[in-house]
């Protein structure tokens, strides 16, 4: 399959296109760029880059079952660890340092309550950072996008994970904590689906262990995947770039789902139920 690329520049594409590589070489189900004669995966078409990369079959499953959650999350886990000798660098784009600088951009544009949940969050967040549990997570690169819309299904059979464009190094519990909270929640209300986030815990548990320090952290991260998807659609939906064809998301959406993780209580990572 032939991907001419918009908006990605030949700078930035190594990184992705030689993760997926990387990725697919060690068995997990991703789009696998093809080489040219020359053995380049990064092409050139009418002054664009453009990469021919495998088809995955199958199609998204939007409306997921515990068995599809847990395919998600076992693959999820390979990828993390298939992951761990890749030698390109590249931090998450939307990481805290985002985050912060992304605050004051759209504070102006919310309610009261809403500004001070956001400042409230943020100062918890950089507080966490801060901590001894967070600098002992494990790192190493994340798809960090890892919605319904990314993953592809034959029947419930995983087909593969793709669009690997926000991917970068980050904690691989901060991916577990953004997968969870699009793949195990009601949509209406923001709140976990406890069979399905089981399902995907348990199962990523089993490829790659989780850590005391990732179960003592479990719950501030999906509090950052909650925030980070609320500031990036906050900041698509009142600061739409000149060329965005997309419609934006709905930001209150990821507001409701950070505010249920405030409130409520994680579910165990592993162990005790």
């Amino acid at each position: 399959m032939l991907t001419v690329f918009e908006n990605l520049t030949f700078e930035q594409l190594p990184f992705y296109l030689h993760l997926m590589r990387h990725l697919a070489e060690r068995g997990v189900l991703v789009p696998a760029p093809i080489a040219n004669h020359q053995g380049e995966i990064i092409n050139t078409l009418h002054g664009k880059p453009a990469s021919i990369v495998t088809k995955l079959i199958g199609a998204c499953q939007l409306a997921p079952a515990p068995v599809h959650c847990a395919e998600v999350g076992a693959m999820l886990a390979k990828m993390h660890v298939a992951g761990k000798d890749f030698n390109i660098q590249q931090p998450n784009l939307r990481d805290l340092a985002w985050w912060k600088a992304t605050t004051p951009v759209v504070l102006p544009y919310l309610p009261d309550d809403g500004q001070q949940m956001l400042r409230a969050e943020m100062q918890f967040q950089e507080s966490f950072a801060a901590t001894s549990e967070y600098r002992q997570l494990q790192r190493g690169p994340i798809h960090a996008d890892l919605f319904r819309n990314n993953v592809m299904f034959d029947g419930e059979r995983l087909t593969g994970f793709f669009d690997f464009y926000f991917a970068g190094f980050d904690t691989w519990l901060f991916d577990v904590a953004v997968t969870v909270n699009d793949w195990c929640i009601d949509l209406a209300t923001g709140a976990l689906d406890m069979p399905r986030v089981r399902a995907m815990l348990d199962a990523y548990h089993a490829e790659r262990p989780f850590t005391d320090a990732e179960q003592i952290a479990w719950q501030p991260m999906l509090r950052a995947a909650a925030l980070r998807f609320w500031l990036s659609r906050l900041y698509d939906f009142y600061l739409p770039r000149d060329a965005e064809m997309l419609t934006p998301h709905d930001p209150t959406h990821f507001e409701r789902v950070l505010q249920k993780r405030i409130a409520e209580p994680a579910p165990v990572l592993f162990g005790a139920i």
